[in-house]
């Protein structure tokens, strides 16, 4: 039986979306592997496979045999989560890179200053035209020899990208140059002047390594966000699963686990995007990463390294920035065949001003051709949605909302109906039994038994008010079963025991009065005979009826789907301002009720547990955990929020919203932009005679057209 796992690698070489689709299509061409995602805002590829049937060294001899590099760390530290080695990874190549990029740019703008200089006059500086060569042959190929030997290696695989229009414009601008200035007489014998193009070279490599050096400064502020939760990340200190640690004063906690002594405030803000302090006792739960406030305690190690709940979100958080929106997928497509297209137009360009302008037609041809090759900008296709996505999803996980891809992020603005279920969503979750009336005391070790062997928080409730009561073995309980929605039963000896909402019988004036308080009750039967019932309560969380106030005046539906009473449910819905509710559901029922609401034409939210909600959190447009600590359901919904604050809800949708504006704005200005500037470069609005836009011009343009992309994504990091 195979088994696929999910591993993220830094990739090296990629320089616009063309790159992005060869190195994705090699990856998914690799036998044994199922999905990949690749992402040039990251320079991550998320890789799905078969470790049965391939390894992280194929994958990267295969992404290498293309032209490109596939970093795999050669040794994972036993105490490190692989995960966490690769972005550190990929971080060090950013580093390196930009470093490369800015020591490559200013070299390339001095030079290209003094040819500058050099052109504008000083004819009779001695041999200037041969100083200006040998300036731009520096220029051109060392400063710019990333261009030039990605081009080459794309070439031998007959693929091509951005660094092919560059490589391909600074070539033929120098080359062309060389020949004017070596063989002179090819044109003084035609009555035409030769020129020289050397400073439209050197300004095209400076240029573009400006817009390459900013563009790979702002690409890293979208991933902040990751970095920062990966800061957070204390030594493991030699702490194994199980061992007593104390925490002091001002100290950050090294592990997840359980207070066995001592209290203290602790600050999880990092986690759920919560300011205040939360207070840790004994039996609290506190996480790695967490700061301790002026209290000490010491605690059990339940999870350390790769298993805390820190880990978990970094790696949630990463597979999300790593995936992709549906509307990428398109803008991939055409960014695969954008290159071959623009490298057509500009040969165009050339044969069409050569045949035309018969005087100056060649010089002139030229000189749009390679402006056609330097403005085109694949690299802001590339860059439009991938950037926004990963600077919103980080925004998302500061805030303690844990996106799980891109998808989710791009249905969340569609929502117009959230579900609720009640328990432990609208209220806190924690239900403790306020009354019971007992007809036969002798069997609560019977009822502690079999509420122990149920997970739903009604029984945890049980069990905890019947405190030291002796359950009798477990080994004497056959038949057990669960009824989502209904009960638990089993058989004990000679006797069939049933503990549910069924009361078989109309509940006498007590229990009336329960219910009618908005209680839940619970019965407990042997065989038709009531043994006794119990009255739950559950308080309402503090944020529920604000956030869902808040839905509804931003013209979104609250719903409620309880397995609870009528009377329960009306209760809890009045309070919190849900007109719409239905009580006594199964969990099917909410499903169909989800459907139902979807057959009406509604984009449907769902809002649960993560767990007992499953059916319901399937249907769902939008399904939604809430949870606390390790309870989290992590990964089992598309969003999980971490604290118990339903406001998250909305500013979930807000974010949402703000994130596809900018996706959309970031595609209109590079769609826009490059179905203006090429026929622009082309000379389509020259007159005959006029001025044909100059290379450098356009090789700025195109430097700027992407780090604008990037700067307008960083907006949702700043907030």
């Amino acid at each position: 039986m195979s088994t696929i796992i999910r591993k993220n690698f830094p990739v090296e070489g990629m320089g616009c979306a063309a790159c992005v689709a060869r190195v994705e299509n090699t990856l998914k061409e690799q036998e044994g592997v199922s999905e990949v995602a690749v992402s040039l805002a990251s320079n991550m590829a998320r890789v799905d496979y078969d470790p049965s049937v391939t390894t992280p060294e194929k994958l990267k001899k295969a992404v290498q045999a293309e032209g490109y590099d596939l970093v795999v760390p050669e040794d994972e530290p036993l105490d490190e989560d692989p995960e966490t080695l690769a972005q550190k990874m990929a971080d060090k190549t950013r580093e390196d890179n930009y470093r490369s990029l800015k020591r490559d740019m200013w070299t390339a703008l001095v030079l290209a200053a003094i040819i500058m200089l050099l052109s504008m006059g000083f004819e009779d500086f001695p041999g200037r035209g041969y100083v200006m060569a040998v300036l731009s042959f520096v220029c051109v190929f060392y400063c710019g020899r990333r261009f030039h030997l990605t081009a080459f290696r794309q070439a031998r695989h007959f693929s091509t990208g951005m660094d092919t229009l560059v490589s391909l414009s600074t070539l033929i601008s120098f080359i062309f140059s060389m020949v004017n200035l070596l063989f002179p007489q090819i044109w003084t014998s035609r009555g035409l002047e030769p020129r020289l193009y050397f400073e439209s070279s050197a300004m095209i490599v400076a240029f573009i390594l400006v817009g390459r050096t900013l563009e790979e400064k702002a690409k890293a502020g979208t991933t902040a966000s990751i970095r920062a939760l990966m800061d957070l990340q204390p030594p493991v200190m030699g702490i194994s699963e199980g061992d007593h640690v104390t925490v002091k004063p001002g100290d950050r906690i090294p592990a997840d686990g359980i207070v066995v002594s001592g209290e203290s405030y602790v600050d999880e803000s990092m986690l759920t995007g919560e300011p205040v302090a939360v207070l840790k006792e004994k039996g609290g739960k506190v996480f790695a990463g967490t700061m301790n406030g002026k209290g000490a305690f010491t605690f059990e190690a339940t999870g350390v390294g790769k298993d805390t709940m820190l880990s978990s979100i970094i790696k949630m958080v990463r597979d999300a920035q790593g995936s992709k929106a549906r509307i990428q997928h398109t803008v991939d497509k055409v960014a695969s065949v954008f290159v071959p297209v623009i490298i057509g137009i500009s040969i165009l360009t050339f044969i069409l001003w050569a045949v035309l302008s018969p005087a100056d037609g060649v010089s002139r041809g030229l000189l749009a051709m390679v402006t056609v090759l330097v403005i085109a900008c694949p690299c802001s296709l590339g860059l439009a949605t991938p950037t926004t996505l990963i600077a919103g999803i980080g925004n998302a996980a500061s805030k303690g909302i844990l996106v799980k891809d891109a998808d989710a992020l791009q249905v969340a603005k569609d929502i117009d109906t959230v579900v609720f279920d009640k328990t432990g969503t609208i209220t806190v979750g924690h239900p403790e039994v306020t009354a019971a009336k007992w007809l036969d005391e002798q069997y609560k070790p019977v009822l502690k038994a079999l509420e122990m062997m149920s997970s739903h928080p009604l029984a945890e409730a049980v069990v905890r008010y019947l405190g030291d009561v002796t359950p009798i073995d477990s080994s004497t309980v056959e038949k057990f079963t669960s009824s989502p929605g209904k009960g638990i039963g089993a058989v004990v000896g000679d006797y069939a025991f049933a503990v549910g909402n069924n009361h078989n019988g109309e509940p006498d004036p007590e229990e009336t009065e329960w219910l009618e308080k908005g209680c839940t009750v619970v019965y407990f039967h042997r065989e038709d005979k009531l043994l006794a019932s119990l009255a739950i309560e559950d308080s309402l969380k503090e944020s529920s009826a604000a956030a869902i106030s808040s839905l509804k005046q931003n013209g979104i539906d609250a719903v409620m789907l309880t397995g609870d009473n009528p009377k329960a449910a009306s209760i809890v819905a009045s309070r919190v301002g849900i007109e719409k509710f239905s009580a006594s559901m199964l969990p099917a029922d909410k499903a169909k009720e989800i459907s139902s609401l979807q057959e009406s034409g509604h984009k449907v939210a769902m809002v649960g547990d993560g767990i007992n909600d499953g059916a319901a959190l399937a249907h769902a447009d939008l399904s939604v955990a809430m949870g606390k600590g390790s309870d989290v359901a992590i990964g089992t919904s598309m969003v999980t929020i971490v604290s118990q604050d339903l406001g998250k809800i909305g500013e979930l949708v807000n974010l949402s919203k703000r994130t596809v504006r900018i996706v959309r704005e970031n595609l209109v200005w590079a769609f826009l932009y490059n179905v203006i500037a090429v026929p622009f470069a082309a000379g389509l609005f020259s007159t005959h005679g006029g001025m044909v836009l100059d290379p450098m011009v356009g090789a700025a343009a195109m430097a700027m057209s992407s780090v604008l992309v990037v700067t307008n994504s960083l907006r949702l990091v700043r907030g």
